[in-house]
């Protein structure tokens, strides 16, 4: 049986993605139902999940668990990770997307790569978004 943390989590991660595409319809006035099976944009599924058990973690073994300390080292180190390296990925797809398609223009016919995923990383506001819900899940199920 799945533990109440790892439950929490779940539905924190679940309950992120689910609102993915209401929130991109807000921000795009375009509804896309598939956003819930990808990565990037808010809220951050990845802060949710570990701020969830961070949380629960504090609730079933308190704040001075050694547990707790790992879990937050890890749960921050995921969080500057979703935001940093993942970001700085995207910002390259990105470049790298509008290279090929200047050389398309150009008439190079020798480029014919697939086009690069962008939305790949995590905003700070995404981030906090994430933090907020995963924060509130594990209020409410704990």
């Amino acid at each position: 049986m799945v533990h109440q943390i790892g439950l929490a989590a779940i539905v924190s991660g679940f309950a992120a993605q689910a609102l993915k595409p209401f929130v991109d319809a807000l921000q795009k006035r375009g509804l896309n139902l598939l956003r819930v099976l990808d990565t990037g944009g808010m809220p951050s599924s990845h802060t949710a999940v570990v701020t969830t058990l961070t949380t629960g973690v504090a609730y079933y073994q308190g704040v001075s668990s050694p547990l707790f300390g790992i879990s937050l080292i890890m749960s921050l180190y995921f969080i500057f990770e979703a935001t940093g390296l993942r970001q700085e990925v995207g910002h390259q797809a990105r470049v790298l997307n509008e290279v090929v398609e200047r050389l398309k223009v150009k008439g190079s016919h020798h480029v014919e790569p697939e086009v690069l995923r962008e939305l790949i990383g995590h905003t700070w506001i995404e981030v906090f978004a994430g933090l907020g819900l995963g924060f509130i899940v594990a209020l409410l199920m704990f």
